[in-house]
């Protein structure tokens, strides 16, 4: 007999998404950091270089013109994150925290795309969305 310790599992698993490259984080903390007329111009030339890049998608949500072009690009995030996700080992369920800062992005894009489900009627989506939050992270989000 071994004297190895069996590891049991503790719970669901957490995912944690990878940080993204150094560069690109710089270049969306200086598209940030400009006049909020020049803002948004800026986060679309970000995204266009990384699109892969989640929290892009969801600063890009965020400066919208109007809901539709909201909801798109947070749902474009929503789709990215869960395909980083499940490249990191993520099967559908398990926890994705707010704790972690790599995954704000992802989780942003999905609170975005519930709230403009709601926006535009979507309600059974945005129900969906706010349930999705929930299972990811039970502690919730802040708004």
């Amino acid at each position: 007999m071994s004297d190895t310790p069996i590891q049991f599992s503790s719970g669901l698993p957490t995912t944690v998404i990878p940080a993204p490259d150094a560069a690109d984080a710089e270049r969306l903390a200086t598209a940030l950091a400009l006049p909020a007329d020049e803002r948004r111009s800026a986060v679309v030339d970000v995204v266009a270089a990384s699109p892969r890049f989640l929290a892009a998608w969801a600063e890009l949500g965020d400066l919208g013109r109007d809901v539709i072009e909201r909801y798109a690009a947070y749902r474009v995030g929503y789709h990215r994150g869960l395909d980083t996700l499940r490249a990191n080992g993520w099967r559908g369920s398990g926890y994705v925290r707010w704790s972690e800062p790599t995954n704000h992005g992802f989780l942003r894009s999905l609170r975005g795309l519930g709230q403009m489900a709601a926006a535009i009627g979507e309600d059974d989506e945005a129900e969906r969305c706010a349930q999705f939050l929930l299972q990811l992270d039970p502690s919730g989000i802040p708004n």
